[in-house]
């Protein structure tokens, strides 16, 4: 019997007992193609409830090994272009705290023109970037007030408490919380032990400072190619 007539009925056994065309070309060193055409007339394989979990358990720890071989590819990426930045100078501070606060602040509409300086936001390292964002403005601890937006479903004290320890105050200075009522049609996916809410941090008599911000911000526009600015607000 030639070597690819015994490779041939090997395939035919192995299907008959059940194995996919993978599995038996893996075993065999064979294409799959191979496989399937010394195979194709058998019936196809009933597959167990027994052989569908492992091969379902299989996958998972196929996947489970490749997202964290990726993570680590994506960190040590991300981590290659933090070293290159390096530490921001303060200069660098006051702008990158301008831009955030103009994407993720409260900003005056024309239908809204009062000046107030409120930033809300879920990410610790947002907030802390604003906090020294503002003691960069000389704005002291004494102007500032803070208060919790979290959803009525969350552990409302462990996010106090969260946000007490980023802080470095007690709770109780805090503003009385806002609860969000929770939409049960809507599938959302901040949920578990890492939601705390979002933390609003205002400052008291503001206008002024609402105006230094706006004028970074400005600065900033100025970099921009014409084409991408809106109308104007200088007068």
């Amino acid at each position: 019997m030639l070597a690819k007539d015994a490779e041939r009925a090997q395939a035919r056994d192995l299907r008959l007992e059940g194995l996919t065309y993978d599995e038996i070309a893996t075993r065999l060193g064979v294409s799959k193609g191979s496989i399937s055409l010394w195979t194709r007339d058998l019936p196809r394989p009933t597959i167990t409830q027994g052989k569908r979990d492992a091969r379902k358990a299989g996958a998972k720890r196929y996947y489970d090994l490749r997202r964290s071989r990726v993570f680590v590819e994506r960190q040590n990426e991300k981590l290659a272009w933090s070293n290159e930045i390096g530490v921001l100078s303060d200069r660098e501070v006051l702008i990158a705290g301008a831009v955030a606060y103009w994407a993720e602040g409260r900003k005056a509409k024309p239908w809204r023109t009062y000046e107030v300086v409120a930033f809300v936001n879920s990410d610790a390292a947002m907030i802390g970037l604003f906090l020294r964002f503002l003691t960069l403005l000389d704005v002291g601890p004494g102007r500032l007030r803070f208060q919790l937006h979290i959803h009525r479903s969350a552990d409302v004290v462990a996010a106090d408490q969260y946000w007490s320890e980023i802080l470095g105050v007690p709770s109780d200075v805090f503003q009385p919380t806002v609860l969000k009522q929770h939409a049960v049609k809507t599938n959302r996916k901040n949920t578990g032990t890492d939601y705390h809410g979002c933390l609003s941090v205002r400052v008291l008599q503001s206008a002024p400072l609402y105006r230094h911000i706006e004028g970074i911000w400005w600065a900033v526009k100025t970099s921009l190619p014409s084409s991408l600015l809106g109308p104007s607000r200088v007068v």
